[in-house]
């Protein structure tokens, strides 16, 4: 097969600076929470921007937003590709966007072209992948996949809003999620673009990557609880400070993190009473451990878990915890890097395979159907920040290796 058809460049970056600018505050990166006011703004903006790509349009019972260029064949397993628009704090227009908006941008393509595909094509922007206002991501893949807990919608953010208020707010009935599941049947394969958000392929002068394997995360909430007392009155062999503690364990983690050529990361810290003059009584972290090979991140998380015990029961303080998050590591499947390749060796685009460090809805979707991911290069690996960005020529030669792909398994 000899595929002719070209994505338009201009509009895909016109589109990512415009969705970039929803959410955004000066030099404060780009803010688009879940089902908040910024990303029901940006879910509107995408939408519509299915409807002018001439997809048919719906929205299933967790909001993830699915386009469809219909084959010619009805019953042909659907070709799914996609991501997700929410961020993070402060993050970047990339993450995520460029996935969604370069699969619009592909199928909007081979719609103009003329090409009939035997396979109908889907493009779906997840709900609620980041999982950064309610602690839990994966939303709209897991619904996808049936892998969603009732128990999520129990979930609150900062101000006390659970998530099934969130969900009523976004016009969505949380005791309908059930009915997002799709069919292992229903589906031949899916393929997302994304940004790295590491370094590699930039080390490597390389303008895209072929995933082989994605790491799976583990977030754990620790809360220490000592005793707060004061800081100049109580001598330093009779504190039980919370702080001291948690600041031992930080530093396990990066040991055992090492250990076991995996990764681990302290991302939140609280400490409290927060008094200059006060010994700390609570101490409450966040853990991220990740691995791509589940046996060695259980490891990792048993390691973590004596860690805590000994420093305890050495500081006599205690803790509690809590597992917010469990995704396995997987792996892409073979049969679609092999298409991604040939797409890239047919487009004359230098590529490499690698791993993904971070998570992604493609971890979820292996669950369900075959998956693959194309990877675009990042400036400096920075992403989750405001200065996140991938070259304009960059997200065209992904866009366009993706378009090449969809088509290969369409035909």
């Amino acid at each position: 097969m000899v595929i002719t058809c070209q994505i338009n460049q201009q509009r895909l970056w016109n589109t990512l600076l415009e969705l970039g600018e929803i959410g955004a505050l000066l030099e404060e990166g780009t803010t688009r929470l879940s089902l908040s006011v910024e990303d029901l703004k940006a879910r509107q903006y995408v939408i519509n921007l299915m409807k002018e790509a001439g997809l048919k349009v719906r929205i299933d019972a967790v909001g993830n937003i699915i386009g469809k260029l219909e084959g010619t064949v009805k019953q042909a397993p659907i070709v799914l590709t996609g991501s997700h628009i929410d961020t993070v704090f402060q993050g970047g227009i990339f993450d995520g966007a460029l996935g969604v908006l370069g699969a619009i941008e592909a199928v909007r393509s081979i719609k103009e072209s003329g090409f009939q595909l035997k396979h109908s094509i889907e493009v779906v922007s997840f709900t609620d992948e980041e999982g950064t206002r309610f602690g839990t991501g994966y939303i709209g893949s897991k619904a996808m996949a049936g892998e969603l807990d009732e128990a999520t919608f129990l979930l609150t953010d900062a101000n006390g809003m659970t998530y099934a208020e969130a969900f009523l707010q976004a016009q969505l009935d949380p005791r309908l999620y059930k009915q997002a599941k799709r069919e292992r049947e229903e589906l031949k394969a899916y393929v997302e673009l994304h940004i790295e958000q590491g370094k590699v392929l930039e080390e490597h002068q390389l303008p895209v990557g072929i995933v082989t394997d994605i790491q799976g995360p583990i977030w754990l909430d620790v809360v220490v609880k000592g005793h707060a007392d004061h800081a100049g009155a109580t001598p330093m062999y009779m504190r039980k400070d919370a702080a001291l503690a948690m600041a031992e364990l930080m530093l396990d983690i990066e040991k055992i993190a090492k250990m076991y050529d995996g990764v681990g990361t302290v991302g939140k810290v609280n400490i409290e009473p927060g008094g200059v003059n006060i010994i700390p009584g609570l101490a409450a972290f966040s853990v991220d451990l990740r691995h791509i090979n589940k046996e060695s991140r259980t490891k990792m998380m048993n390691e973590v878990y004596e860690a805590i015990n000994r420093i305890c029961q050495k500081r006599d303080v205690h803790a509690e915890m809590d597992m917010k998050k469990a995704v396995d590591p997987t792996s892409c499947q073979v049969e679609v890097i092999e298409v991604i390749e040939e797409s890239c060796k047919e487009l004359d685009v230098p590529t490499m395979r690698l791993q993904c460090g971070a998570g992604h809805d493609s971890l979820i979707m292996a669950k369900l159907t075959k998956m693959g991911m194309i990877f675009v290069r990042s400036k400096e690996g920075i992403s989750h920040n405001p200065k996140e960005w991938s070259d304009y020529e960059d997200c065209m030669i992904g866009t366009q290796v993706l378009l090449n792909t969809l088509m290969r398994l369409a035909e």
